[in-house]
C-alpha cells in the first residue's frame, strides 16, 4: 500500500470506520455496520460504494437477498483493515474520531513522521491544494497531533511540521503497514 491508496481510502469519511469494524468481526451487512460506526445511511452507502470501487470490498455472491447484500474484504482490503483496526484501537475521543474522518488527516500524518516543510508535504501529497493542506495542518496543530517549529537557521525563517502525541501513533501505524 502506498500514499496514493491512503489518500483514496480516506477520501470518504466512514471508510476507515467500515474497514476497522469488519476487521473486528462485524458482519459485512448494512445494519450491523451502521450500528457499529454510527454513520447516517447516505454517507455510509457512499463510503461502502467507494470501498467497492477501490477493490477493498466485494459483494458476497453466496449471500441471499439482493436488497440486503453482504460484503467481504478482498486481500488488499484485509491489509488496510488491519491498519484501520489499529487506528481504531488508539482510544480516541469523539472529537478526535471526527478529525480522523476528515479527508486529509491520515495522509498528512503519514508523511510528517520526520520534520517536514510545507512544500515537502505538498509534494508528497500531489493532489492536495495549498488551502486544504494549510487547514489540515492547523486542525492537527489544534489537536496537538503535530508540532510546528520555526527553523530560523536560514532566510527567511520557515516552519517545519512533525507528528506528535496521538499523531505519532497514527503515523507509525500507517507507515508500518506501508
Amino acid at each position: 500500500m502506498d500514499i496514493e491508496t491512503i489518500v483514496k481510502v480516506t477520501s470518504r469519511a466512514w471508510s476507515l470506520d467500515i474497514l476497522a469494524s469488519m476487521q473486528s468481526g462485524v458482519p459485512g451487512r448494512q445494519a450491523p455496520l451502521l450500528s457499529s460506526i454510527g454513520a447516517n445511511r447516505t454517507a455510509f452507502a457512499k463510503s461502502l460504494a467507494h470501498l467497492v470501487d477501490l477493490g477493498l470490498l466485494v459483494r458476497n455472491p453466496g449471500h441471499g437477498h439482493p436488497l440486503r447484500p453482504e460484503y467481504r474484504l478482498t486481500s488488499e482490503g484485509l491489509e488496510i483493515s488491519k491498519i484501520a483496526g489499529k487506528i481504531a484501537q488508539a482510544g480516541l475521543s469523539d472529537t478526535e474520531l471526527a478529525a480522523l474522518r476528515r479527508t486529509w488527516t491520515v495522509p498528512v500524518l503519514t508523511v510528517i513522521h520526520t520534520p517536514r516543510r510545507f512544500t515537502e508535504i505538498k509534494s508528497d501529497l500531489i493532489s492536495i491544494t495549498d488551502r486544504s493542506l494549510s487547514k489540515s495542518l492547523d486542525q492537527l496543530q489544534e489537536l496537538e497531533w503535530l508540532k510546528r517549529k520555526i527553523d530560523i537557521s536560514g532566510r527567511p525563517p520557515r516552519p517545519t511540521y512533525q507528528a506528535a502525541n496521538i499523531g505519532i501513533k497514527i503515523c507509525q501505524t500507517v507507515n508500518d503497514g506501508l
